[in-house]
């Protein structure tokens, strides 16, 4: 015989296709059930004859003569046999369509999950599952897998935003510094001091928003690695306070501290709360005109610690009361009264009192009326 087409022949090496779930699932109960009856059959051959032959003793009160005894034993098993003969057939018949009803509804939310994770690993991270009615681990799988989807999401959210935010804001200095070298370079600005000086302070700033855009990426992403101690957190007041007060007098803004005489200890990063501290100063002196005042005011309370950073500066519109926190967000120019702040230190303190698992929120009664910023720290940081 000439062997058929090449093309036509199956290979011999290619492994065979797996079976589903559904038929897996059936081939399980089918053993199960298979495993039961041949359990039912050995011990009803065992134990019921010598029951049936008690009772049988016992209804003719008599003892049965031998071949009456063989023939009734004969149509016991006889019974028992066809019994188990209808019974196995339909109890695998039962068993093979309950699996396949059970096995296509496990394999429609397992294949639900798998095609959405496909579509998030090829970038669509809008993908999402229902939660199937199949039990509670079902909709425990769905609910991680949606959180982890919605997490990514924003991950990618800020990803998008922080490259963005980052074009936007080194486009001016980096124009400033552009045109400050071509004018040197064709002889309208002379290569002096002065010129020397407006180039680094450029460069400055450009270091320093760098330095802010690393550590607001870390902070919004919970990556700030906390060192947790017992920190007396109106003594890490006073000493941002002490650090500030420079500034404060050069801006000809009074800063003034209210703490209690007793310590106000609990768990936290005294290195990461006193920057968040020295953020929430920053942008109050920046917002404070000359003559105004500032206070901070740190006080103990059942469920931790509330510190007030108040100032009788600017103020904002309470509809952008959660505004102010994201990155960049300055409200008008005219409202930075040196323009230094690169607009992240209300976003750093916010994601660095989360991080301890407390909270950051800015109240404020409209434009001129000052603006309070209150800190709440549990006792023992927890997750947010």
């Amino acid at each position: 015989m000439r062997p058929g087409p090449v093309g036509h022949e199956p290979a011999s090496g290619s492994p065979r296709p797996p079976l589903g779930i559904a038929w897996r699932l059936a081939a399980v109960l089918g053993l199960v059930v298979l495993a039961g009856a041949v359990t039912l059959l050995v011990v009803a051959l065992v134990v019921a004859p010598q029951v049936f032959h008690a009772h049988l003793e016992v209804v003719l009160d008599a003892d049965v003569e031998p071949a009456v005894q063989a023939h009734v034993d004969e149509a016991f098993a006889n019974a028992m046999l066809i019994s188990l003969g209808v019974a196995v057939p339909v109890a695998l018949v039962t068993a093979f369509a309950v699996a396949w009803v059970v096995a296509q509804r496990l394999a429609r939310s397992v294949t639900a999950v798998a095609a959405a994770a496909d579509r998030i690993a090829r970038g669509d991270l809008r993908a999402r599952v229902e939660a199937p009615a199949i039990g509670p681990e079902f909709a425990r799988l769905a609910g991680a897998f949606n959180a982890m989807a919605d997490r990514l999401a924003q991950t990618e959210t800020t990803r998008r935003r922080l490259i963005g935010d980052l074009a936007h804001e080194l486009r001016t200095p980096l124009a400033s510094l552009e045109a400050t070298v071509d004018a040197v370079v064709d002889g309208v600005l002379p290569a002096d001091p002065e010129t020397l000086a407006t180039l680094r302070q450029q460069t400055d700033r450009l270091n320093h928003l760098v330095a802010d855009m690393s550590a607001v990426s870390r902070a919004e992403e919970r990556q700030l690695a906390l060192h947790l101690e017992a920190v007396d957190v109106a003594e890490v007041a006073r000493e941002v306070v002490a650090a500030e007060r420079a500034r404060f007098a050069v801006a000809g803004v009074r800063l003034e501290i209210e703490v209690p005489g007793k310590v106000v200890s609990l768990r936290a990063d005294a290195r990461e709360l006193s920057e968040a501290l020295a953020n929430l100063l920053d942008n109050a002196r920046r917002h404070t005109p000359p003559g105004g005042q500032v206070r901070l005011a740190v006080r103990a309370e059942a469920d931790g610690v509330v510190i007030d950073v108040a100032d009788a500066g600017e103020g904002f519109d309470p509809a952008d009361a959660e505004r102010i926190f994201e990155r960049f967000y300055r409200g008008e120019t005219s409202r930075t009264r040196d323009g230094a702040g690169s607009g992240v230190g209300l976003t750093i303190a916010r994601a660095i009192i989360e991080a301890h698992g407390g909270t950051l929120t800015g109240r404020s009664d409209g434009p001129g009326t000052g603006a309070t910023f209150r800190i709440r720290l549990p006792p023992a940081p927890h997750a947010p």
